[in-house]
C-alpha cells in the first residue's frame, strides 16, 4: 500500500470509529489530548501520524490500536468490495460483472454458507435457527477473507441486522449498499421466476417496505451508496468502479 493510500484508510477508519462513538471532531481531541487541527488532518489522510498519537486516539475511542492499522501494506483499498443490500437489489448480477471489471474471484456469502453447513439455505435456518445461521455467515466470511485480499462478496440481505459480522465485513472490505426504492426490489425478485415474496402474503409489497425503512440506517453505513433504481448495470458499475478509486 503506497502511504498516501494507508493514510487515507487510515483516516476512514478513524472517522468512522468517531463515529460509532458519537463523538465530534472536538470530543476526541479532548478525549486523546490532541489538536482538534490533527484530528481533522488525520481523519483526512494528511496527518504526520506517530504510533503515541494514534494509540490516544484508540484510547479515547475503546477500540484496539489494531482496529486502526491493521490494513495490510502492499495493497491499496478498495481490493476487497462487499456488496450490501435486500434481495433484489442486484447484488449477484452487478458483483459478477465488478468482479470481472476488476479481474477478481466473485464469492456468494449465502453459498459459502451452504457449503459450510452442508445444507439449503432455508434448512439451515429451518435446523438451525437465525441464530445458528448467523453463526455459518460468520465463519463464512472469515473463510472467504482468508482466500485473499482480492475480491467481490455478495452478502446475504439480512447481514446487516448482525452487528459483529457487518462490523466484520466494514473493517475488511469496502462496502457498497445498492440502494433501490421497495418497488424495484419487488419487481426484480419476481422477474427472476421467485414467487416467494407473493406466496400466502397478500401484503407483501408493504412489508418489504417496512423491512426496507427498518434496515436503511444500517445499509446506509456502508462506504458507498449508489442507487441502482432505472438505472443500466454498466451505469452502476462504472460509477462503483469511479468511487473506488484512492481518494474518493
Amino acid at each position: 500500500m503506497k502511504r498516501q493510500t494507508f493514510l487515507q484508510e487510515l483516516g476512514r477508519r478513524l472517522r468512522q470509529a468517531r463515529e460509532r462513538a458519537g463523538l465530534s471532531v472536538t470530543s476526541l481531541a479532548d478525549a486523546a489530548g490532541l489538536s482538534r487541527r490533527y484530528v481533522t488532518e488525520a481523519e483526512a489522510g494528511r496527518a504526520n501520524v506517530s504510533v503515541l498519537k494514534l494509540a490516544e486516539l484508540a484510547r479515547a475511542l475503546r477500540i484496539p490500536l489494531a482496529g486502526l492499522v491493521d490494513h495490510p501494506l502492499d495493497t491499496h483499498g478498495g481490493e476487497r468490495v462487499a456488496l450490501v443490500g435486500l434481495r433484489g437489489a442486484g447484488k449477484s448480477t452487478i458483483g459478477r460483472a465488478l468482479a470481472l471489471r476488476l479481474e477478481t474471484p466473485f464469492v456468494e456469502l449465502d453459498q459459502r454458507v451452504e457449503e459450510l453447513a452442508g445444507l439449503p439455505l432455508n434448512a439451515v435456518v429451518d435446523l438451525h435457527g437465525v441464530e445458528g445461521y448467523r453463526r455459518f455467515e460468520a465463519e463464512a466470511l472469515e473463510r472467504v477473507l482468508a482466500e485473499g485480499e482480492r475480491v467481490v462478496i455478495a452478502t446475504g440481505g439480512s447481514i446487516v441486522t448482525a452487528p459483529r459480522t457487518f462490523e466484520r465485513l466494514r473493517s475488511a472490505c469496502r462496502t457498497v449498499w445498492l440502494a433501490a426504492r421497495p418497488e424495484d426490489h419487488f419487481q426484480r425478485v419476481v422477474a427472476q421466476g421467485d414467487a416467494r415474496p407473493m406466496r400466502g402474503r397478500p401484503r407483501a409489497m408493504e412489508e418489504l417496505a417496512r423491512l426496507l425503512a427498518e434496515r436503511e440506517p444500517a445499509y446506509a453505513r456502508c462506504d458507498l451508496v449508489v442507487d441502482t433504481s432505472g438505472r443500466a448495470e454498466s451505469a452502476i458499475v462504472e460509477e462503483i468502479l469511479q468511487r473506488l478509486q484512492p481518494g474518493r
